[in-house]
């Protein structure tokens, strides 16, 4: 690219480190406050720039793409997933598209434990009690949830962090049952003491938890839709740290209400619909602010990505973590 340095724009506040570095490598401009910037402002700043880096709040449409300037050549997404970008559009327009891949499986993992195991032992109920200063001592039946050693874990999307999921059930004495596009190598599947499902409502009717762990994608959108969940046992418990469009959020909150579903954990909502406001009155839903990667260390690596990213592409060669529209 030559001597000159690559102008970047950043759309978002990024760990003080990772932008420090940023600025000593790029002509970066960076995003004063943490609001994400209006549609108008992200024009403005793909019309002016070399490299994008957008976060997931931001859509980055066929549209937008379309009037971006001609020194636009890479969005290099902070974060793992990219639909919220138009990956084919973008590259018609010869404009490179990369992520950050690997970086939270660990982190989102945690999270999907913390999750099943919250809703399973009814913590939301005794943390309101708490918090309302409404508990009145110990009681032999006082919030009993149920143990989750034993119980069976359908894993949607085995992926990496799907896998990661796996081994941490494993450790707590799940039993491990997955559905993929793929099925898994027998090696993989032997060390993970996963049993895979081919049929997912199938799958479905027998577990007592699901994890959602696949991407949103434009064949998993409501995946689970009102006819699969309502496959799930009553007694079942469904937990979302990947993307809230997987399920269907409305139907999902109607079987809560009614007693159909037995609890939920969910980190991700549906963002083509506003969040139902019934999901905040129920006991048995824990809901997270997307916080499934939200650890300092994850976000550290992934700007630590987004600059390998950047200077790999600065240098003439493609970004390690380009995504591919076939990926979709």
């Amino acid at each position: 690219m030559g001597a000159e340095r690559l102008s970047v724009v950043v759309t978002r506040r990024l760990p003080e480190v990772v932008e420090t570095r940023m600025s000593e490598l790029f002509d970066v401009r960076l995003r004063e406050g943490d609001a994400p910037m209006t549609r108008e402002e992200l024009v403005a700043a793909m019309q002016d720039t070399d490299v994008l880096v957008p976060t997931i709040t931001d859509t980055i449409d066929g549209g937008l793409i379309g009037q971006a300037g001609d020194r636009l050549k890479l969005i290099a997404n902070y974060g793992a997933g990219f639909d919220h970008i138009d990956v084919a559009t973008a590259r018609q327009r010869g404009i490179l598209v990369s992520n950050t891949p690997g970086v939270v499986t660990d982190d989102t993992a945690d999270m999907t434990m913390a999750l099943i195991i919250g809703v399973t032992r009814k913590i939301p109920q005794g943390a309101a009690v708490m918090t309302a200063g409404k508990w009145e001592g110990w009681s032999p039946t006082g919030y009993l949830g149920g143990r989750i050693a034993g119980r069976r874990l359908g894993i949607l999307g085995m992926g990496r962090i799907g896998q990661a999921v796996a081994r941490r059930a494993a450790a707590f004495g799940m039993q491990v049952h997955y559905h993929n596009r793929r099925r898994l190598r027998p090696e993989v599947e032997d060390e993970l003491q996963a049993t895979y499902w081919e049929s997912l409502d199938q799958m479905l009717t027998r577990m007592d938890v699901i994890s959602v762990n696949c991407p949103h994608t434009p064949s998993t959108f409501h995946l689970l839709s009102a006819r699969r969940l309502k496959l799930l046992k009553p007694s079942a418990v469904i937990v979302n740290t990947s993307r809230g469009e997987v399920i269907d959020e409305n139907a999902l909150t109607r079987m809560l209400r009614a007693g159909e579903i037995a609890g939920a954990g969910l980190d991700v909502f549906d963002k083509t619909q506003k969040l139902n406001p019934r999901l905040y009155e129920l006991p048995n839903v824990l809901l997270t602010p997307h916080m499934g990667s939200a650890t300092e260390e994850g976000r550290v690596e992934m700007g630590e990505k987004v600059l390998i990213n950047i200077k790999t592409f600065a240098d003439g060669h493609r970004p390690p973590d380009q995504v591919v529209p076939a990926m979709l």
